[in-house]
């Protein structure tokens, strides 16, 4: 064998003798992951929400709405929390959204209304409130918001029917009562609105709000007595002293301004 077979062997050999390379593994690329769909609360935790206050509840709903357009709660709960806050534009608007993916929702026709007539505009809820009514002419809540939107437009004749209809449909019915003395307290009629007030106030199912609105017109009326007494029993102390100023300063003076401010205040 010549040097260079040699040479050659011995370097074939060394070769032979060599481990394998170790190849690394290929970079492979996470999989993509998966988008998360997020759910609609279960009824449990809805129900347990709507026991918090307004704007925890507006928090919570208006993302339910998000999740769901299609959702026939969801938006309808977020614009009354809206409302509730004083936050009036915006409940019309939340209520306006639902309107739009949902025209057939009876509870947004009567929030649409609800909050137009809150933010001084009931013109653009009357046409939501009439279709309401529309398909759903037993129900009372439409007459009896019809009614305040008629007020609030000057129709007074129409105002005074649709409320008609809501007690033929609702003998008695202390929101009804209430939205009528209210239109009367904004004429300046304090001495027709508290009858209407007091007969609200005797049902069964008179609100903490018809409460109130009749010891603002004990109070703008001169019986600050029986106006405090009220108040005391159904408000904070805080609240009840707030209430109270507010009466004092304005005693006398039962017109527009003072039915429509009492509402920002009444609450603790």
């Amino acid at each position: 064998m010549s040097r260079t077979t040699a040479r050659i062997a011995t370097v074939a050999l060394l070769l032979a003798g060599m481990a394998a390379p170790v190849l690394a593994d290929p970079v492979v690329a996470p999989p993509a992951s998966a988008p998360v769909v997020r759910q609609s609360a279960s009824a449990e935790v809805r129900a347990a929400y709507e026991r918090t206050d307004a704007l925890t509840r507006q928090i919570f709903w208006s993302d339910q709405a998000d999740i769901n357009p299609m959702d026939p709660v969801a938006g309808v709960k977020a614009a009354q929390a809206l409302r509730e806050l004083g936050r009036f534009d915006q409940a019309a608007e939340m209520a306006g959204k639902v309107l739009v993916v949902q025209p057939n929702n009876i509870e947004a026709m009567l929030e649409a209304g609800r909050a137009h007539i809150a933010r001084g505009q009931a013109f653009y809820g009357i046409a939501a409130l009439e279709g309401a009514r529309n398909a759903r002419p037993e129900d009372w809540r439409a007459w009896s918001l019809l009614g305040a939107a008629y007020e609030q437009v000057r129709r007074p004749d129409d105002a005074r029917a649709a409320w008609a209809q809501a007690l033929v449909l609702s003998p008695d019915n202390p929101d009804v009562l209430s939205n009528m003395a209210m239109s009367a307290m904004t004429r300046g009629d304090a001495a027709g609105a508290e009858p209407l007030l007091r007969r609200a106030v005797a049902q069964p199912g008179a609100s903490l709000k018809v409460r109130l609105n009749l010891a603002m017109v004990l109070g703008l009326t001169g019986n600050m007595a029986e106006a405090e007494q009220m108040l005391r029993r159904d408000l904070p102390p805080e609240a009840a002293d707030r209430n109270l100023a507010w009466l004092r300063e304005r005693a006398g003076g039962a017109g527009v301004d003072q039915a429509r401010t009492w509402g920002s205040l009444q609450g603790g």
